[in-house]
């Protein structure tokens, strides 16, 4: 620790000046002497970081070589005497142009323990705001918030408010204000449509979304349960237990026909769903809401007569029927990526617009700036006619109200209700707009899941030899069936996802996949037992 205080110190008396940035070229870094003091304190520390990588000595050339006399500069020399690598030339440009200032923002959820009465959650904040003080580093701490709205604060910051106001105050303002200004193209709702069921999980999302409410201007009830007063964070609740047990959380009334919606611990992922007249449970995941906002967007988009690409980002696990769906009848680009948000969100980027939902509720959706700017334009232009500039607008507010920077339960719950309103759709009719075929998920045992190797977004196994054949001849006896297997990411297990026409079938394919896998994957313990 003694090192970096020393580093912070000596970095004091070489400071960066502001707005410089430079880059580090074949010649090295080269401009006028009065600007590169604090590069060459900083290529000292690069170099003898560099020296201590490769265990050999660095050399560091002061020299703007043919440059007039009031330039200089400096380059570093790899151990044989040779430039030094591609690599390490990146990292000399950001440290170069790395601001003196390192700034943190820090926020946590309501996740309490106590030791000691204290709550544990403070404890474990305080301790991050103790390492960004000991390197020099200045902090902001937002104490209760949820993970999208840190998310949320750090663009606003790095944009230097140009996503929005870095407050917990201006994130409710900009979501609301484009969720009014949405909800004002809806015709005649009446207050039963403008109801929602919300299930909090018993965390900070019942926290905010409480807060929020008066932002809403009573164009959305929320009737809140599982508000973390009594009950525990998770418990019989949330969105991840309504998914996995396909039923209404502890503590909620469910009317016959109602919108119910539950958010997870930290309010980053939301699923729908309702009973219908005979009291059957109705789910609606994130399949089911990537399609309605796809849906939506692809409409605005002719309606504004705007050339915009639009796609779904999916992962092996969503359902067939929504594919079908999106790429068939709705003639949306579908791109199938590696399960994990962070190959989603990546896949999201390539696309004017990307829309993405794993089928747990985690997603949101992407504009490129492009894709902005002609929404803009088109919103603005004084010559657009009536029912352009009418969608134009509406696609404004639509990314308005989108928390682009990660999946956001609050933010992805304004969006649904304003593209139900606006379309006079109740979730009823949301839910028939495909049927998901029957499917089933199972675990298999094995000793090493590192012999289970894929391809095509995990959708394919190229290891152990003969699996996949195996499962294509399995595939083959079922009517809309498909199967796939891919190794656990924390555990020795191999997980096993089948769809076919009828839940029986199903169940049948999953068991006669896990017994493929068992005997060509090194299962242990005993062979998987049949469903029924």
């Amino acid at each position: 620790m003694a090192e970096f205080q020393e580093v912070s110190k000596q970095s004091g008396l070489h400071p960066k000046p502001a707005g410089l940035v430079l880059q580090y070229g074949t010649a090295g870094f080269r401009t006028n002497a009065k600007d590169l003091d604090h590069v060459m304190f900083r290529m000292g520390l690069l170099a003898t970081l560099r020296s201590k990588k490769t265990k050999a000595t660095i050399g560091v050339m002061v020299t703007a070589s043919h440059n007039p006399e009031e330039d200089n500069g400096v380059k570093l020399v790899d151990p044989m005497g040779e430039m030094v690598t591609p690599t390490w030339e990146g990292y000399a440009t950001q440290l170069a142009n790395a601001d003196q200032e390192a700034n943190v923002f820090v926020g946590k959820d309501t996740r309490y323990m106590t030791i000691s009465d204290h709550p544990y959650n403070n404890i474990l904040s305080q301790a991050v705001l103790d390492g960004v003080s000991a390197l020099g580093g200045k902090s902001k701490d937002y104490g209760l918030v949820t993970t999208p709205q840190l998310h949320y604060m750090v663009c606003c910051q790095n944009t230097q408010g140009k996503y929005g106001e870095a407050t917990v105050e201006g994130y409710y303002k900009k979501l609301c204000q484009a969720f009014i200004q949405l909800t004002k193209n809806a015709s005649n709702c009446t207050d039963d449509q403008k109801h929602l069921t919300v299930d909090g999980a018993n965390g900070i999302g019942a926290l905010k979304v409480r807060e929020m409410e008066s932002h809403l201007k009573k164009e959305l009830h929320i009737s809140l349960f599982n508000d973390g007063s009594k009950g525990k964070l998770n418990h019989q609740c949330g969105a991840d237990f309504v998914k996995v047990q396909q039923k209404a959380p502890t503590g909620i009334e469910m009317n016959p026909g109602e919108r119910c919606c539950s958010y997870d611990g930290d309010a980053d992922r939301i699923i729908y769903y309702y009973s219908d007249s005979k009291g059957q449970f109705h789910l609606l995941d994130g399949d089911k809401i990537a399609t309605l906002i796809s849906t939506f967007l692809k409409e605005l988009l002719t309606q504004a007569g705007l050339d915009l690409q639009i796609a779904v980002v999916q992962t092996a696990y969503a359902n067939g029927s929504s594919t079908r769906y999106l790429e068939d009848t709705m003639k949306v680009i579908v791109r199938c990526t590696k399960t994990g948000v962070k190959h989603l969100h990546h896949a999201a980027q390539e696309f004017d617009i990307g829309v993405y939902f794993e089928a747990n509720g985690h997603g949101t959706v992407l504009f490129s700036k492009a894709a902005q700017e002609k929404i803009q334009q088109l919103a603005e232009n004084t010559g657009t006619d009536d029912e352009r500039k009418r969608a134009a607008l509406l696609l404004q507010n639509t990314v308005n109200v989108i928390n682009q920077t990660v999946g956001d339960a609050i933010s992805d719950m304004l969006l649904i209700e304003a593209i139900l309103a606006i379309k006079s759709m109740t979730v009823q009719q949301w839910d028939a707009i495909y049927s998901d075929l029957p499917n089933r998920q199972l675990k298999v045992k094995v000793s090493d899941r590192r012999v289970i190797d894929t391809t095509d977004a995990e959708r394919r196994a190229v290891s152990p030899d003969g699996l996949q054949e195996a499962i294509d001849g399995l595939v083959k006896k079922y009517r809309q069936a498909r199967s796939f297997v891919r190794p656990s990411g924390t555990e020795d297990v191999v997980r096993v996802y089948a769809e076919a026409e009828t839940q029986e079938s199903a169940d049948d394919l999953a068991h006669e996949v896990s017994l493929a896998v068992y005997r060509l994957a090194g299962g242990v313990g005993g062979e998987p037992k049949p469903l029924h």
